[in-house]
């Protein structure tokens, strides 16, 4: 494990007095931190590959839709 030297602001300090464990407490929120950041870039990718699909799947649906009603 690495030794990390970081600045907080007062305040910051002052709400980490009453925390038993520091070291666990920074460290989960750095990992829940880091996990928001990975969860935003892949929504990011999502909806662009919706959007770079979105006129393939509309002429998908609208071909199924012909071949569904094709015998009613």
């Amino acid at each position: 494990m690495k030794m990390l030297s970081i600045s907080l602001s007062d305040e910051i300090e002052r709400e980490l007095e009453n925390i038993s464990n520091k070291d666990n407490f920074v460290v989960d929120a750095v990992k829940e931190k880091l996990k928001r950041e990975r969860n935003k870039i892949l929504d990011k990718l999502l909806i662009e590959g919706y959007k770079a699909t979105n006129e393939e799947d509309k002429k998908l649906n609208k071909e199924w839709e012909e071949i569904t009603l094709e015998k009613w």
